[in-house]
């Protein structure tokens, strides 16, 4: 008994030393802890086990105790007979003292047959109830740190980026910004009619977003727009799908290239991450490129973050590991890119570069970003992102011209805008806030900028593509960005008269 007792000892001791669980790793994993934890695993198989065996000895004390209510029937039946006989004929004591041992002899054997039976019972329900407290401790006792982690991985996904959105603006000493809205809509209306106000003096930079370099009409209607203007415009060629500060450095170089190679500063407009990437650019090399930027214009961009990229990447929530894997699959093996490219747009990533890395007072600064609509009619917009060329040399036509080869092209596009409003819908209805279905309108405001904050119901992705269904008179993304770049111009002025 004793040595049974050092063995059981023994054994729960190198469990205990086998199941502890290091810091390191991920607790909350149910699967990663019970395979940590064989005393838990063999005290549900032993819980498995009894619960079959309760069921069946259930089963056969229920066909016992049937037999022995039948034999109880039976013998009260005979019991009453006999005292039915016994009050009738009271003359035969001797035959009566027979009759009373002989149900006294029964009585004994039923009541001993009871009482087998009860101890059975005793003894299933004993052994089961030990099983279940056995399996309740062995789970009790497993480290607090499993129920803890399985608790903060329930709330870090209930409350998803809830008081992350709009933490610039609370963020202590951070600078105000300064609402010109009107004044965008007066340079906006000029441009409408006309009146084209930006000089050819500078070169106009635009930097495209997350995904551009599958997007081959990204930017391109801006461009051609500006080029008829007779000003000098480029789109910055970088891997949209490469981190920020990868791209920083890139943007630095073809920064001082277009300065060096034409003596003229650069304005800089940047849509979606192509401004963070901009914006970064700037902030980590100022001392260098202060004499060579104009200014900086910030299109629908998460300044301070994403809450979609953050729920979606967010470490610590439910099935994070496998969002993770599976992004991974898609933006590295698929799309060639770096998951890092989604993972810097997160509040987490973003709050740790600013803290390193913050725009400099003195760069002038417009944010624009805007609120999606939700009608009906988004719905069934498309957007043309790209263009595919039929392989017209099988069409025996290798001589043919332009046009004719140019009227091989067919339109590739896609519901961008459906895909914005159920995004834009997620954050409404979970963090009562307004974006463009991407980014909150807060998250787009840089501490110290002039700010635009347009009526006009737009999505994340209007701004750089063509849509299908275009409204009559109302400006184009073109426009809208040449009096944005006005309206940077205008600050700039007044940031040196200052």
């Amino acid at each position: 008994m004793v040595d049974m007792s050092r063995q059981r000892d023994s054994s729960e001791n190198s469990e205990a030393t086998s199941s502890s669980v290091t810091p390191s790793e991920k607790p909350w994993d149910m699967l990663h802890i019970l395979s940590r934890f064989p005393a838990v695993n063999q005290a549900s198989l032993r819980f498995t086990e009894s619960a079959s065996s309760f069921g069946r000895g259930l089963a056969s004390l229920i066909d016992d105790g049937g037999g022995a209510a039948s034999g109880l029937g039976s013998q009260n039946q005979s019991s009453q007979g006999k005292f039915d006989v016994a009050s009738s004929v009271s003359s035969s004591n001797g035959h009566q003292m027979g009759e009373s041992a002989s149900s006294t002899t029964n009585n004994l054997d039923l009541f001993t047959r009871q009482n087998i039976m009860l101890d059975k019972a005793t003894s299933l329900l004993n052994s089961t109830s030990a099983t279940f407290t056995e399996f309740g401790q062995r789970l009790l006792g497993t480290p607090p740190l499993l129920w803890q982690g399985m608790v903060d991985r329930l709330q870090t996904t209930w409350k998803g980026s809830i008081d992350d959105i709009g933490w610039l603006q609370r963020l202590p000493g951070s600078m105000g910004v300064q609402d010109r809205t009107q004044r965008f809509e007066q340079i906006l209306e000029l441009v409408c009619h006309g009146v084209h106000p930006l000089p050819d003096n500078l070169i106009y930079l635009l930097v495209p977003g997350l995904f551009s370099n599958h997007s081959p009409l990204y930017f391109v209607d801006t461009k051609v727009y500006f080029s008829k203007l007779g000003l000098t415009c480029h789109i910055a060629k970088i891997h949209s799908e490469a981190a920020v500060e990868t791209n920083a450095s890139v943007l630095k170089e073809y920064i001082e290239e277009l300065h060096w190679g034409s003596g003229k500063q650069v304005a800089i407009l940047g849509h979606s991450k192509g401004g963070v990437d901009a914006a970064a650019a700037v902030a980590m090399n100022w001392p260098s490129l202060k004499d060579k930027v104009a200014g900086l214009v910030l299109v629908q961009s998460p300044y301070g973050g994403s809450p979609i990229a953050s729920d979606i990447l967010r470490e610590g929530q439910i099935a994070d590991v496998q969002t993770r894997y599976l992004l991974e699959l898609l933006i590295q093996k698929m799309v060639k890119g770096d998951l890092k490219a989604l993972e810097d747009l997160t509040y987490k990533k973003r709050q740790n570069f600013l803290a390193r890395y913050s725009l400099p007072r003195e760069l002038p600064v417009v944010s624009f970003h805007t609120e999606i609509s939700i009608a009906p009619k988004v719905f069934s917009t498309m957007s043309h992102i790209a263009h595919a060329e039929l392989p017209w040399h099988l069409f025996n036509i290798e001589t043919a011209s332009n046009v004719v080869k140019n009227s091989m092209k067919v339109p590739v596009v896609v519901p961008l805008p459906a895909l914005m409003a159920m995004c834009a819908k997620h954050i409404e209805l979970r963090y009562k806030h307004k974006s463009d279905g991407l980014v909150a309108r807060q998250d787009a405001e840089a501490p110290g900028s002039v700010v635009v904050r347009p009526d006009r119901k737009l999505d994340h992705g209007w701004m750089v593509y063509s849509v299908s269904n275009k409204t009559l008179g109302e400006p184009d993304a073109s426009q809208v960005c040449e009096a944005l770049l006005a309206l940077l111009l205008e600050t700039c002025k007044r940031t040196k008269a200052d």
